[in-house]
C-alpha cells in the first residue's frame, strides 16, 4: 500500500479499468455486508457539459454500525461519511484508487484516535480496495 504525497490519502494502483475497479469494489462492499449508497461517474458528468475528463468514478458506501458511533462522538463526521473511494485513470492511463485515511476523520472531527470504529474503517477500506485492485 503506497501512501500518496498527502499523508491523509491512501492510494493504490489497479490493473483493471476504472469501471471494472469500481464494479469489483462495489461487489466487495456488498459481499462484506455494507451498503453502496451511490456511484458517481465524474467523466459522464463532464461529458454532459461538453468537457472531457479521464475516467473518474466515486463509490460512496458504508455501514451504519461503524458510521453511527463516529457521528455520536462528533456529529460533523457526517460530512465525511459514508466512506468514499475514488478510482481514476491518470494521464498515462494507469488506474488508481484513492481514499482518505480514516485517522483524518478522527483529527478533523475531534473523534477519539483510538476509537474501535476508526480501526475497523481503516481495515475495511484496506481490505475492500485490495480486493478491487487484485489481479483476480
Amino acid at each position: 500500500m503506497a501512501q500518496s504525497a498527502f499523508a491523509e490519502m491512501v492510494e493504490k494502483t489497479s490493473p483493471h479499468s476504472v469501471d471494472v475497479t469500481i464494479d469489483r469494489l462495489a461487489a466487495a462492499v456488498e459481499g462484506a455486508g455494507a451498503t453502496v449508497f451511490a456511484r458517481v461517474d465524474h467523466a459522464a458528468g463532464a461529458a454532459k457539459v461538453d468537457m472531457e475528463l479521464r475516467p473518474t468514478q466515486l463509490l460512496i458506501f458504508g455501514n451504519p454500525k461503524l458510521g453511527t458511533p463516529a457521528m455520536l462522538d462528533g456529529q460533523t463526521a457526517g460530512l465525511d461519511l459514508p466512506l468514499r473511494v475514488l478510482a481514476y485513470a491518470d494521464a498515462e492511463g494507469v488506474v488508481h484508487v484513492a481514499y482518505h485515511d480514516p485517522a483524518t476523520l478522527a483529527q478533523t472531527h475531534g473523534l477519539p484516535a483510538d476509537a474501535k470504529y476508526i480501526a475497523m474503517m481503516t481495515g475495511a477500506l484496506d481490505k475492500l480496495t485490495s480486493k478491487a485492485v487484485a489481479e483476480e
